[in-house]
């Protein structure tokens, strides 16, 4: 029987664990019944420096039941640096191991999808939400363009799956050996390969709560995932930039046409138009190089992404 690990990062989540842990745990002793896995099967709880007793709850579960194990962060490092810190300390504690976050919007039955998906040969299994119906107009029509934006420029992403999801442990050492520091696990993990399969659930609200991903922190994760995962924008920046030349070449023979022919150029509405398209230009392309150039930055010091300040954890 394979030994399972769900691994789930919390920041502040108080108010939901009694609830994550209760139907994780009832996930667990139904698959244990069913010769499904093994009896040492267990929830790792990831503290991502929280700021509230979340810790301390984590504390509580352990003590009351082994099945719980606790792993804590020395500060807040972010929702995918504290997954992959999770992740990497069950790489040899388990046979697969399943993500998943821990406010129960992703349904927890599907992991024994998951886990007779992986039986079936599959190293990586993706939850995958059948629909976006209870999500609002913005968020449905943003989410779709930022899937598209990735695809094209060039980014293998599953559409519709955030961090939900069953990998086997060849699959999670091979994880392991990614090892740059702007993460977007949604690129990451389909590089790794091996055979995959998807399963899909319906996605639910916050059970309690509020969402850990406000629209800042959402546009800051999508051009995260864009630039860490494509060079394109850059290659774009050429194609406008050949762009400009072919039409101030034209612009250029129109004025020398015209000077010629003696008409009365009054000229400053082109002249303030095209200095204000420019200046936008130039801009909008020295903040895209300085993104990439950002990143390169933070690769070559070689921090670490994360620090485990204690650990809940007996085999």
């Amino acid at each position: 029987m394979f030994k399972l690990a769900i691994v789930v990062p919390c920041y502040n989540e108080e108010e939901v664990l009694g609830e994550t842990s209760a139907r994780l745990k009832n996930v667990i002793d139904n698959m244990v019944g069913k010769d499904k896995i093994s009896s040492s099967s267990y929830v790792l709880f990831v503290n991502d420096g929280s700021r509230d007793l979340t810790w301390s709850i984590i504390t509580d579960l352990h003590e009351n039941n082994k099945v719980f194990k606790g792993l804590n962060l020395a500060r807040n490092v972010g929702h995918q640096n504290a997954l992959v810190s999770g992740l990497e300390f069950v790489v040899n504690k388990c046979d697969i191991a399943v993500s998943i976050d821990a406010d129960l919007q992703d349904d927890v039955d599907v992991i024994e999808q998951m886990v007779d998906q992986y039986s079936l040969g599959n190293d990586i299994v993706y939850g995958v939400r059948s629909s976006r119906d209870k999500d609002t107009f913005f968020k449905k029509n943003s989410a779709l363009f930022f899937y598209k934006v990735m695809r094209f420029l060039g980014v293998d992403t599953v559409y519709n799956h955030a961090d939900y999801r069953l990998m086997s442990s060849r699959a999670l050492k091979q994880l392991s050996l990614f090892q740059e520091k702007n993460l977007f696990l949604r690129g990451i993990v389909p590089l790794i390969g091996y055979k995959t399969e998807k399963v899909y659930y319906k996605r639910e609200n916050r059970f309690a709560g509020t969402s850990k991903y406000p629209l800042k922190k959402m546009l800051n994760f999508a051009l995260e995932g864009i630039t860490s995962f494509s060079v394109k924008p850059l290659r774009i920046i050429s194609i406008i930039g050949l762009i400009s030349l072919f039409v101030s070449c034209v612009s250029f023979i129109y004025i020398i046409v015209t000077y010629f022919r003696g008409y009365n150029i009054q000229g400053w509405t082109s002249l303030m138009s095209s200095l204000w398209f420019i200046g936008s230009l130039t801009l909008i392309s020295l903040g895209i190089i300085g993104e990439y150039i950002g990143k390169i930055y933070t690769e070559v010091k070689g921090r670490p992404r994360y620090n485990v300040e204690s650990v809940l954890f007996e085999d």
